[in-house]
């Protein structure tokens, strides 16, 4: 496996050092709000990498973490008149119903930032027995930038043109240096805070990920993951606080996935293109579409989110659901066509070759389709056997092994989400077609489709045609074979 090293520049090997299996750490969610489509871009490569990895052999310690304090949060949650824990406990729950959804593996360690505070305390007694980190008037703790020149190794900054206060370190507090960012805000007013030996107040946003990464994976470890928003300064400041604390290299590999866009603009609630997964699944769209989509175009490339892909995402789907369904019905005549055996072997080969390069989803994408439509047109043509169906299935469930789209959920994934709308005070917006399909139960499709079945029998095709047509209405499509008829909702 080789992948793209945003610290060195260049694409090199990912392997273990120092232990049986890859120490991961991948920043995850601060839980103040629903996550949007950008975030899940994020975790479903991430869910790419560690599904790759694994199914090539290799043991993964994967840890990410849930911001649970921060700016954010305490304003939210101030403004519903909650305390913290209670404001977070929704959103989190939330997330990972979310990952859930789109079929995210859990990490095998979540990491909370409010159970890893005497931790963050210890990283910066250490840095200020350095007089690396340094207390101001107000009890608040900073670190003095100065000190570590090596600052914009990842992100490729010079610091002399770094404008002051990026992101979350522009606050009233006095520092030293404008530059420096903060480890330890004192407390102010009621805000939540932690009694400490560094003093009452909360951690700043980077010491969070430095402490708990180092606390899980030790003070080096393989390979740190995130989206490419975070890597100035989020990132940047993570380095300089833990290779300053312990003298060792903090992530030896680091991968950074690609802003996504909607419809060629930045998302944003202004420009009115802004989407969580909720939104998309209230409009119709199923969890297995998006998850296609927002891993179809590789990591390092900017992702043109458009409803057209979407639909095209969801007949692609289709596509491989039926072609699956097709192959397991079997009824195909003994023996192997060797045309079709060296494609599928192909398809194995290139698919597992193109994750190997950097995680190309899209060529592995393309192998997969290149089998689906070799092995339909040998079928057709009355040429595929029974020995080429056992290795195309294999080849089928290799991809799906980190592609994840054959087995259907949609539909139990969008009542979900109609359960949680009405819930929310939200039904509204649903799509109001998509509110009566799913109100229509199985038990109701299925005793249509034996009516429809009893109708052809006795030659009332009126009846039948008139059945499959209230079906198709409410977004049931038949598929009439051999062994019966097959039903699924659009």
């Amino acid at each position: 496996m080789e992948l793209f090293n945003t610290l060195s520049g260049t694409i090199e090997a990912l392997t273990p050092v120092g232990a049986p299996a890859l120490r991961m750490y991948a920043c995850g969610p601060t839980v103040y709000d629903y996550g949007h489509i950008g975030n899940f871009r994020t975790f479903l490569h991430v869910d790419v990498l560690r599904r790759f990895l694994r199914q090539q052999g290799m043991a993964i310690e994967h840890v990410m973490n849930v911001t649970d304090v921060d700016d954010k949060i305490i304003r939210n949650a101030g403004n519903a008149g909650q305390p913290i824990a209670e404001y977070t406990a929704k959103f989190e729950r939330a997330f990972f119903e979310d990952m859930d959804a789109l079929g995210v593996e859990r990490p095998e360690q979540i990491a909370h930032a409010t159970e890893a505070i005497p931790e963050m305390v210890t990283l910066i007694e250490k840095l200020a027995a350095k007089d690396i980190a340094y207390q101001t008037e107000d009890g608040s703790w900073y670190f003095r930038l100065s000190r570590f020149p090596e600052y914009g190794k990842l992100s490729k900054k010079d610091l002399e043109n770094i404008e002051d206060g990026a992101r979350v370190d522009v606050d009233e507090y006095e520092k030293d240096a404008a530059r420096d960012f903060a480890l330890w805000k004192a407390v102010k007013g009621a805000e939540p805070s932690w009694d400490t030996s560094i003093g009452k107040g909360r951690p700043g946003w980077h010491i969070e990920c430095s402490a708990m990464a180092m606390k899980f994976l030790g003070d080096s470890f393989d390979l740190h993951a995130g989206g490419e928003d975070l890597m100035f300064p989020h990132h940047e400041n993570e380095i300089a606080q833990s290779e300053s604390a312990s003298g060792k290299t903090f992530a030896r590999h680091w991968m950074h996935v690609r802003f996504l866009l909607v419809e060629g603009k930045k998302m944003s609630k202004s420009e009115g293109n802004f989407y969580t997964l909720r939104d998309l699944l209230l409009k119709g769209y199923r969890a297995s579409a998006i998850r296609f989509l927002l891993i179809s175009v590789p990591y390092r490339h900017q992702m043109n989110f458009t409803f057209d892909g979407l639909t095209e995402s969801t007949n692609a789907v289709d596509r491989l659901r039926t072609f699956d369904q097709r192959m397991k019905k079997g009824g195909f005549p003994e023996g192997l066509d060797p045309e079709i055996a060296a494609a599928t072997a192909k398809a194995s080969t290139d698919y597992t070759a193109s994750l190997a390069n950097d995680l190309n989803t899209a060529e592995a994408r393309a192998a997969i389709f290149d089998l689906v439509r070799a092995a339909n047109s040998a079928a057709d043509s009355g040429t595929l056997r029974a020995g080429n169906v056992v290795e195309i299935l294999k080849a089928l469930a290799l991809f799906d092994g980190v592609f994840a789209v054959l087995e259907d959920r949609d539909a139990e994934i969008t009542r979900a989400a109609l359960t949680w709308a009405e819930a929310e005070g939200r039904i509204e917006e649903a799509d109001a077609s998509l509110v009566e399909t799913l109100a229509f139960g199985d038990a109701d499709i299925d005793a249509l489709v034996a009516e429809r079945t009893q109708a052809k029998k006795t030659r009332n095709f009126a009846r039948a045609d008139s059945i499959r047509n209230e079906l198709l209405a409410k977004g049931i499509m038949l598929e009439d074979g051999k062994d019966g008829v097959r039903w699924k909702r659009k």
